[in-house]
């Protein structure tokens, strides 16, 4: 336990011993986790986004001349029983002509009020418009049901934007931890050629793999908590900061709170930090691990 207290603390020496290319990397991880989690926020709001606009995404449902208003409630029962729908809100063709009569005028509606010529309907609302179509050929299949007002295009073009932008966002993650752990095993394989005589005679007297490879995996893995907890201030601060600037253009978007993603975001970077630390320890002494101690000094 004590030559484990050791290793540990010879890894955040290491952290302090290589000031300057740890502080390089933890900058770079930094933007890398900032960036990662702008993307993270950006699709997250994104889907929220569409979601909301989704669920506005009111299609209306005509029901056929003929069903009395009674039969019509019937009809939007059925409707709701449906998977896909979310809501079926009656709107009586009473509110439609009377609707319609605010709109343009006593004159144009005075000598049709006696027969009113529009239908019952429903606003219809679902849950997920990538199952629009469907949803509106089942609509059609129920007996009383007239026209649908379609608007297949409109949800198909959100939804293609909702996929664009978490594709988009996993490719940037997916990039920004590849680029952290090639600088993380950079700074790490800078401290092992600077300790290459240390690390000789520790293979030379017999030390094993793990005693030699820990000190540099605790010095990774300190890099990235390190990297993470500033990662965490600093996306809090830009995130408001792009707050303020969109809402003081009056634009009509709303955003999820930070507190609201606080510890998920805290603890994934934590954990994306100290993995990416980790691994970058582990690839860039895994050369030096393979050679004896005359071999890791070029003799």
């Amino acid at each position: 336990m004590k030559g484990f207290g050791y290793l540990v603390k010879e890894g955040f020496r290491n952290v302090w011993s290589n000031r300057i290319m740890s502080i390089a990397s933890i900058c770079v991880l930094v933007s890398c986790l900032v960036l990662t989690g702008a993307a993270t926020l950006l699709s997250r709001n994104v889907s929220d986004m569409v979601e909301s606009v989704g669920q506005n995404n009111e299609t209306t449902v005509y029901i056929k001349d003929g069903y009395s208003q009674l039969e019509a409630v019937y009809i939007g029962k059925d409707i709701e029983k449906l998977d896909n729908v979310q809501s079926a809100t009656f709107y009586s063709r009473d509110e439609a002509f009377k609707k319609y009569r605010e709109q343009l005028g006593d004159e144009l509606f005075a000598k049709i009020e006696q027969r009113n010529p529009l239908p019952d309907a429903f606003i219809v609302v679902m849950n997920d418009l990538s199952l629009y179509e469907n949803t509106v050929e089942q609509i059609q299949q129920i007996e009383g049901v007239s026209t649908i007002v379609n608007r297949s295009a409109f949800a198909d073009k959100l939804t293609k934007l909702s996929h664009l932008v978490n594709i988009v966002s996993f490719g940037i993650v997916l990039a920004l931890v590849i680029i952290s752990i090639f600088i993380i095993a950079n700074t790490i394989r800078a401290t092992m050629y600077s300790r290459r005589f240390e690390i000789s005679i520790m293979k030379s007297v017999g030390a094993t793999n793990m005693f030699v490879r820990m000190p540099f995996l605790v010095e990774g893995m300190a890099i990235g908590f390190i990297s993470a907890a500033l990662a965490t201030g600093a996306l809090y601060a830009l995130y408001e900061a792009v707050i303020a600037v969109v809402k003081s253009t009056n634009l009509p978007l709303e955003f999820i709170p930070f507190s609201s993603v606080l510890v998920p975001i805290a603890i994934a970077f934590i954990v994306a930090g100290v993995v990416v630390g980790f691994f970058g320890g582990f690839i860039s002494i895994r050369k030096y691990l393979k050679m004896e101690g005359n071999e890791i000094l070029g003799w």
